[in-house]
């Protein structure tokens, strides 16, 4: 399990990175990535992934 950021839609607003709870998000080359091996989706914290939940372009961030 784990999403992914499409670096072509992303705005770089960072509104992601502080609401990731695993910490699986940083900036990398003017757009954000997430770490797989970090990311849960948020399973077992919260019903929805909070990455997906603030971020303002609607599609950019996926199941990877």
């Amino acid at each position: 399990m784990a999403l992914k950021i499409i670096a072509s839609t992303c705005t770089a607003c960072s509104a992601c990175e502080p609401e990731c709870p695993n910490v699986a998000i940083r900036e990398k080359g003017g757009t954000y990535i997430i770490d797989p091996a970090k990311c849960t989706e948020c399973a077992d914290q919260y019903d929805s992934p909070q990455c997906q939940a603030v971020c303002p372009v609607d599609g950019c961030i996926v199941k990877a």
